[in-house]
């Protein structure tokens, strides 16, 4: 099948090349993003091939129907970026990779936990410098506190699971709690329990109109001063105006960022010869208790592979007329 991959880099055509050798299909890689004014790309691909910044509105969704696509092959896990409405209305099969690696973004929120909790990225910069000097390190032990895990799913799952291995108690928040979980000793509760209880909070749930700005003015006023707040699932989960001014405060004692609601225009390119326009970014990354990583929690080389070859099965059952092992089911979708 002739696929349009947009929103490529070299190593999204390192590894969609190397899987589809078991594969054959005909891969045309496209640099930019998908969009409005992008979509004419598209024009006679059966396929399109996306990422989790590209564009599938209503206007795009149209003009992918008029122009001969009828597959929309997500290589990621959300489907936020998708008009799912619009999308069924049209006929679209759409796919994703609903589980390719969790265990790398897992692990890549625990990394970014340590890191603020012993203050890891201002020990590096300083050493580099020559000064050896502690003040201004003083760290926190993980052993003893309270980390709310908001999401357990696969991912969440995985993390609680290694904060429960540093001796942390584990308070959760997830419409399905999992009772293997609970039989370990997690904790399920409302929000606002996790909220005014935690010490550690992390985000591992999808990105809904009820969970939209979940972290904001409200919430972040129940949390406890000095609160480590640690976001690798999406951006707008979290509202940075609020973020912001919770870190001026001292509110948010370390935040750690893999996602960014307005990130589309930042993360994945190389900006480093560029002014920066977002002033909301910008202005966080002035902080000195503040990570921030270019969504590269998914990024692993096991997870890199996994991505490319689930999402080709995904093509190759849709040519075949099989149901494709990752299809998103609208009707799941909108309940979700």
């Amino acid at each position: 099948m002739k696929i349009a991959v947009f929103s490529t880099k070299p190593y999204d055509r390192e590894f969609l090349e190397l899987a589809n050798q078991s594969f054959g299909h005909e891969l045309v890689f496209l640099e930019p993003r998908l969009t409005s004014q992008t979509a004419s790309l598209a024009d006679g691909f059966p396929a399109v091939c996306v990422f989790v910044n590209d564009e599938l509105d209503a206007r795009v969704l149209l003009h992918l129907h008029r122009n001969g696509t009828k597959l929309i092959a997500l290589r990621c896990a959300g489907y936020n970026n998708v008009d799912l409405q619009v999308a069924e209305q049209l006929g679209f099969v759409v796919t994703r990779v609903p589980a390719y690696s969790p265990q790398a973004v897992a692990e890549h929120t625990l990394a970014l936990i340590l890191a603020l909790a012993r203050r890891l990225h201002k020990a590096y910069n300083r050493v580099r410098e020559g000064n050896f000097a502690l003040d201004g390190l003083l760290g926190v032990d993980l052993a003893g506190k309270t980390a709310g895990v908001i999401g357990t799913g696969k991912i969440g799952r995985l993390v609680a699971k290694r904060l429960m291995a540093f001796e942390c108690r584990i308070l959760a928040f997830d419409i399905r709690p999992d009772e293997q979980l609970q039989a370990e000793g997690v904790e399920y509760v409302g929000y606002e329990e996790l909220f005014r209880k935690s010490d550690i909070i992390t985000l591992h749930c999808p990105l809904m109109p009820a969970t939209y700005h979940l972290i904001n003015e409200e919430s972040l006023a129940l949390m406890k001063r000095g609160i480590i707040l640690v976001n690798t699932s999406r951006g707008a989960l979290v509202d940075s105006q609020a973020v912001i001014r919770a870190l001026k405060s001292g509110r948010i004692g370390a935040l750690g960022l893999d996602v960014y609601e307005e990130e589309a225009d930042l993360f994945f390119e190389d900006l480093s010869n560029q002014v920066i326009q977002d002033d909301v970014f910008m202005r966080m990354l002035t902080f000195p208790n503040v990570i921030v990583t270019g969504h590269q929690a998914f990024f692993t080389r096991n997870a890199m592979e996994a991505i490319a070859k689930k999402t080709l099965e995904n093509v190759t059952a849709f040519e075949r007329g099989e149901e494709p092992p990752g299809l998103l089911h609208y009707r799941e979708a909108f309940a979700s």
